[in-house]
């Protein structure tokens, strides 16, 4: 659990909040439509950050924005790339072929 003056637990949760919130600026999908899919996201029992991370995933494959085997294909590069950087660099999807 983190703490109130530390919302997130690691960076990545700070870069899917930011996309979401952003995402629904751009007017991609609604706010009550966001909350509804992590609502339901939540209601199968996840952990806060990897539901509002499926949320992302399903809002943005219902809208017709991103597809599903896309989706996972790019998160298995960056898993790969991941693996393949060296420990305190930045991980780069150019880190690996794809």
């Amino acid at each position: 659990m983190s703490a109130p003056d530390q919302p997130f637990l690691a960076p990545w949760q700070a870069q899917v909040f930011g996309l979401t919130v952003a995402l629904s600026e751009a007017g991609l999908f609604s706010w009550p439509d966001w909350t509804q899919a992590l609502g339901a996201q939540l209601a199968t029992g996840a952990e806060y950050w990897d539901a509002w991370l499926q949320a992302l995933e399903g809002i943005l494959t219902q809208k017709g924005i991103a597809v599903p085997d896309e989706i996972a294909a790019l998160a298995h590069r960056w898993q790969d790339a991941a693996h393949a950087t060296p420990h305190g660099q930045p991980i780069l999807l150019e880190n690996v072929s794809g």
